[in-house]
């Protein structure tokens, strides 16, 4: 059995722990500074807790002596010190951060290792990282590649037509930081929360803006090769004009831990919810322009005996997807592997990978 260390006891890490722990391959300890979190978690022979403060460097080295990987479903501002105690240790690193800055840190790192450092595990960036990337294979020459994805409600019912299912401090950090894109053939930054569309899917409309972190190092690995390169975030109609009011009109990105509280105590969480993954593709093939689409919903199912959310199942699968190939070696083991250098087939036949094969397909090619 190989040793793991998670590291954070919230939605996202319990869910990663549950799932190593179900496949009988892992042995986990889930690491947190919040007791209260840590309580809620079921240990026993294969699954233990570590009531650790993370910026607690001796600590954290003390914990990651001797394990195979550390997983961080941590925020986004741990990341960089817990990767740098990842290498320092020996341990294979892995986590789900959509922070650009954080990612640049983690590759400086990387160049140092003697084990596997792959950021953005997840599902965006993450999976959707893996599925454009292989639909960009099938072309002989790109002309864009348009990325959108969204965790949503399956019952809305307020006016920003939102449930809390993700990472507050991670939404929040997506709706402000700027956003990178590839934009007539050239790397550039634009703004987040901007260059609003509407689409329909299954008879449903959705709109989609621009978010920060969602394309992972995808400009890095496109440069030079595609005219237009975005990601944008999926909501219902509305959300983006009352986010923007709070943001731009009350000042609140200057004051993140107010806007925190707002969203944590006025919109409440779900296990009701549905993740869309759209990416659409097109280029030349034999001459032609020719347009290749991977459009998918995933709803929240039980797993691993117990009822878990869409984006759960989504973002947890991926990461533990991901360990898995590293661990038979399927994947490189040493220094920084991008998402995309991830073969979608590998992923999706993995234990793991299966359960994005709940997903109803809406289009595929």
């Amino acid at each position: 059995m190989r040793d793991i260390v998670v590291i954070g006891a919230g939605k996202i890490g319990s869910t990663i722990a549950r799932m190593l722990v179900h496949s009988g391959d892992y042995r986990v300890t889930v690491a947190d500074r919040s007791a209260e979190l840590l309580r809620q978690l079921e240990t026993g022979p294969a699954l233990s807790v570590a009531h650790i403060d993370i910026t607690d460097a001796t600590a954290l080295a003390s914990l990651l002596a001797g394990k195979f990987a550390v997983l961080s479903a941590a925020p986004f501002h741990l990341t960089v010190p817990i990767a740098t105690a990842a290498v320092a240790a020996g341990a294979h690193y892995l986590d789900l951060t959509e922070d650009v800055q954080s990612t640049r840190k983690v590759k400086a790192i990387a160049e140092t290792a003697k084990t596997a450092v792959i950021p953005q595990c997840g599902l965006a960036p993450g999976f959707i990282s893996i599925v454009a990337s292989d639909l960009a294979s099938r072309f002989d020459t790109l002309d864009s590649v348009r990325m959108r994805v969204g965790a949503l409600p399956q019952f809305p019912s307020n006016a920003l037509n939102y449930n809390l299912t993700w990472s507050t401090d991670g939404i929040i950090n997506e709706y402000i930081e700027p956003c990178e894109a590839i934009v007539n053939g050239q790397i550039t930054e634009v703004p987040a929360m901007e260059e609003r569309e509407e689409f329909s899917l299954d008879g449903v409309t959705y709109e989609a803006f621009n978010t920060s972190g969602g394309l992972g190092t995808l400009c890095e690995t496109l440069e030079g090769k595609v005219k237009t390169l975005n990601y944008r975030t999926i909501r219902y109609p509305g959300h983006a004009a009352i986010m923007k009011a709070l943001l731009n009109d009350l000042g609140l990105r200057h004051r993140r831990e107010v806007l925190k509280d707002i969203l944590e105590h006025a919109l409440p969480s779900t296990l009701q919810d549905v993740v869309i993954i759209f990416v659409t593709v097109c280029g030349r093939r034999n001459g032609q322009l020719v347009q290749e689409t991977y459009a998918n919903k995933v709803y929240s199912a039980k797993i691993a005996g117990r009822t878990m959310s869409a984006i759960q199942i989504t973002t947890a699968s991926s990461i533990c997807a991901v360990l898995d190939l590293l661990s038979k070696g399927e994947i490189s083991a040493t220094g920084f592997v991008k998402q995309e250098e991830i073969k979608l087939d590998l992923f999706l036949n993995s234990r793991f990978g299966r359960h994005y094969e709940q997903e109803r397909v809406l289009l595929a090619s």
